[in-house]
């Protein structure tokens, strides 16, 4: 799982009949600070999360597939969470 930053959606006319109905959000992974790294990731949201909002995603296909209750789903990352705070000791 990482933090990050929903930057973006995705449109798509022709895909893969599994992503019919789902909406794609491009995902900047945060540091545990909440500071971009410049790294992102294409994920399924689950949470109707909106662009600029913090999110919580989860990036490894057989715990992704099981969020969606399928085994041969062609799916690797999901946002499971909108993250109102994070909490760091210093």
């Amino acid at each position: 799982m990482f933090t990050g930053r929903v930057i973006g959606t995705i449109d798509s006319t022709i895909n893969h009949p599994w992503y019919d109905a789902k909406k794609l959000l491009i995902v900047e992974k945060s540091d545990h600070t909440g500071q971009a790294t410049g790294d992102y990731v294409i994920a399924v949201d689950t949470v109707d999360a909106g662009v600029g909002e913090p999110v919580l995603v989860l990036d490894e296909g057989n715990g992704a597939r099981q969020i969606f209750a399928s085994t041969d789903a062609p799916v690797r990352s999901v946002v499971v969470g909108i993250i109102d705070e994070i909490h760091c000791p210093s």
